[in-house]
Formats: C-alpha cells, structure tokens, sequence
C-alpha cells in the first residue's frame, strides 16, 4: 500500500499524506488479528477457556458502552491516586489565580543553586506527567541534583471559561508563575523549560520578554516541542480550514473542547496500538490491560477553552504565525530570532505529535547557542526517560549561535550515540549556567504575598 499511495505523479503532498493514513487506517481495520477465525491467539484462548474469554469480553464491553452512553469518563485505574501513587513528590502550592496553581517543591539537598526552574507542562495534560512515580519523576530527580522546582498546574476548565485565550495563558499563566518563582527564591533569573505545548507558549513569552528588554530568562529548554508548525506531522491532516470550523462550532455550544474529543485524533495517529490491539485484548481475549503510571496519568486528560483552542489552531498550525513572524504580542509581533539565551531542545524519535526533524528547526529560528538531544521513544516515553531505564539511549549535539546550520539528517550523522537517559546530560548543561549553591529558600513567601496554600498535590489537578 505504501508505494500504491506515495510517489506519485502530479499528486500535492497533502493529498498524498492523506490518502496514505487513510489507506493505513483501512489496513488496521482489516488487519487479521482483529477477527476470531484470522487470530490464533484468541482461537487458543477458546479452547482453553471453553468461550469464556467472549463471557469476559462481553462484561468489558458492556462496562466501556454503559459509560459512553452515559457520557461519563472512564474512572481512573485502581492503584494511581493521585497525591498518593502519584505525584507523590513533597509540593506546596504557593499561588493560585484562575488558571493555574504553582507547586513548588521540597528541597532534598542542604544547598541549591540560586535559579530556580520552572516547568511548564501543556495544559492538554495533568502537570504529574513529569511526577509519575518516585522512581521517574523528573522533578524529583531535579531536586536531588539541588534546584529549586516549580510547576504549572493548569485548571481544567469548564463553559465559564470559554473565553479564556492565548494572551490569558501567557499573562496569567507563564508571567504569572516566573514572577511567583522570583519572588519566593528571590532569584533574578530562571531556567524555564516548556514541555509539548508548554513549548510553544514558552517560545512566544520568550520572543516578547526579548524583544522588551527583559532578561529574567537564564536559560530555555523545550521538550517535544514546536516552534514551526509547517512539518507537524500527521496531526496536520486533522487541522485545515474546515475541520477548524467545525472545532469551532463544536466548542461554541460547550465553551470548550472535551478531552476525549481530542484523545479520539492522538488515538488515530497509532491506531493499530491505541485502538484495535486494545478492543481486540479486551473484548476478544477478555483482558484488561494492566495499568501503568504513565496509562493512568493518559487517562486523566483536561478540557480546552473554546477561544484558546481556537487561536492555538489557526494562529499556530493553519497560519504557522510564529515562525513566520506575525503573532502579535502587546500589539506588535514578536521574532523568534529575538531570543538570545541559550538553548536545550530534546526530540524523541518516534513522536506522533512533534516530530522531532520539526523540532528540530530551533536550529534556524532562533539567534543563539542550541543545544539539541535526540532520544529513543515517544512523545512521553522518550521524555520520561529515567537514569537507569533499561535500553535508552540518545544524541546529543550543540550548535553555537553563529555556527554553519546542519540539516537535521547532517545532524544525525554527526551526533554522537550516548547510552542512558539525556537526564543528566541536562543536569549538567543546566550547571554550567547557574550560579554557585546557596542555602534553599522557604516553601513560598507570606510577606511578598505567596503564602503555602496548600499542600499536594493541589485542587487543580484533581478536578475532571
């Protein structure tokens, strides 16, 4: 199918994109596992079972029809609360507004380095991605290396929250948090760090912060994500003028897009693994898969405002204004070549959602030191990518601000092959830039206006 429906004569691009992951999607669907008398693996469970696998499945499926028909969510796996299996993590929210709560968290070495971190997750997703388990969490393996770090928890909104937009995110999310950050640390600077959409919305502060003179950024670092938009991938086929309208139309009634709408489109990207190898386990084998943190936290997706969705889509992937210079920040559009601070991307391999060669144009968007690592996995996987995680490996290369661009296949053959996490490759790039380890700072700060509101792992994340 593949050579049936690529390389063709006088065929755009687009259509040829199309007309393959259609061709795909009708492949999985007929593929012969997904039939009793074609899968030899459900013919010697019947026989094991005597049909009791069909008994088991029919149960599964009944559960999964009951909640669909009821427009209820899935209730979360048994075994992954969070605050208590996840997201465990020692946090204090130390602010809150209408958008978000900022966690910091507890301090594990007697001294930190004076810039704190900020991470900024994609407010598509629970802030806990980056907390799993104690034993892949991200934050707290940063904090045993001695930094001060603080998260963005966004609320998951609802109808009175449909006119929420872009400029909200920025101003009440992002600004907001960086000067929450300073004001409990005291710091002058911050390493901030924007993982899938938290990426881009971190671009554009960063433009704007430039352009205005602000240097309260010590150093960015983006992870699976995109500044261009004009190679995004596959998702690209679910993002044209018409299927925006109808986003659009959807979200009017609401005020906001409901996340299983949009875990359906990131479902079709991989449907042989996301959708048919599951309903064929669950309904033909009768088996539940076992849950896992990283399934637990997918579970538990949030909801997108109707006029921040919106803008996110045209202004991002139809019209691509970033990278071509017309996204307007205070009145004027930033340019992404304003931005000077140095630069950690980390791409992963086989990311459906930002593939990593559109990542990788950083190289030649921005006007600084880039310091780009590749690694094997996914979206999330290659980025939850724990020291000590059996068969990880990565590339790791970095450009200065005037070198020779490298395309990102020049890149590949250069780039020298490391085994292990990129973790401490990270850690130690974030050393280099920070000053010398001084005493930690309090859990927030009552007489600057941040009081300890809460501990983990706040309201926000707890609500579906």
């Amino acid at each position: 199918m593949e050579p049936a429906t690529t390389g063709l004569h006088g065929v755009t691009r687009r259509h040829e994109e199309v007309v393959a992951f259609a061709a795909r999607q009708i492949l999985d669907v007929f593929s012969p596992a997904n039939f009793v008398p074609t899968n030899p693996e459900v013919i010697e469970r019947v026989r094991r079972t005597g049909g009791g696998n069909f008994v088991e499945g029919g149960r599964n499926w009944l559960e999964d029809t009951t909640l669909l028909l009821a427009g209820e969510a899935a209730p979360l796996p048994k075994g992954f609360a969070v605050g208590r299996d996840v997201a465990v993590t020692p946090v204090k929210v130390v602010f809150r507004n209408h958008l978000i709560e900022l966690v910091q968290y507890a301090p594990t070495t007697a001294t930190v380095r004076p810039e704190p971190v900020l991470v900024v997750p994609a407010w598509i997703m629970k802030y806990y991605i980056l907390d799993l388990s104690p034993g892949n969490s991200l934050v707290r393996w940063l904090t045993a290396q001695g930094y001060t770090v603080f998260m963005i928890s966004w609320r998951n909104p609802g109808p009175s929250d449909r006119e929420l937009g872009m400029e909200d995110y920025r101003r009440d999310g992002l600004l907001a948090a960086i000067a929450a950050a300073q004001a409990v640390t005291g710091a002058e600077r911050v390493h901030a760090c924007g993982y899938c959409l938290g990426g881009p919305l971190l671009t554009i502060a960063a433009a704007a912060m430039a352009r205005g003179g602000d240097r309260r950024l010590a150093t960015l670092t983006l992870l699976a994500a995109q500044a261009d938009f004009t190679d995004a991938g596959e998702l690209t086929l679910f993002i044209n003028e018409s299927q925006v309208s109808l986003l659009e139309d959807m979200m009017c009634e609401r005020g906001y897009l409901d996340s299983w709408q949009m875990a359906g489109a990131f479902q079709l990207l991989r449907s042989n693994d996301l959708i048919w190898s599951r309903l064929t386990s669950e309904y033909l084998l009768g088996e539940r898969s076992s849950p896992n943190d990283l399934m637990a936290w997918n579970a538990d997706a949030t909801r997108l405002p109707y006029r921040m969705h919106s803008q996110y889509l045209r202004w991002l992937f139809l019209e691509n204004r970033l990278a071509a210079g017309h996204y307007v920040v205070d009145g004027a559009p930033v340019a992404l070549s304003d931005i000077r601070v140095p630069v950690f991307a980390v791409g992963t391999e086989t990311d459906h959602v930002a593939p990593w060669r559109s990542a990788y144009k950083i190289h030649f968007l921005f006007d600084s030191e880039v310091t780009f690592a590749l690694t094997n996995g996914g979206h999330n996987a290659g980025v939850v990518s724990e020291p000590g995680h059996a068969g990880r490996r990565y590339r790791l290369l970095t450009t200065g601000a005037h070198d020779p661009y490298r395309d990102p296949d020049a890149w590949l053959a250069t780039a020298p092959t490391r085994e292990g996490s990129w973790w401490p490759a990270w850690g130690a790039w974030i050393a280099e830039r920070s000053g010398a380890p001084v005493a930690p700072p309090p859990m927030g700060a009552p007489r600057r206006g941040y009081p300890p509101l809460a501990d983990a792992p706040g309201r926000y994340v707890l609500e579906r």
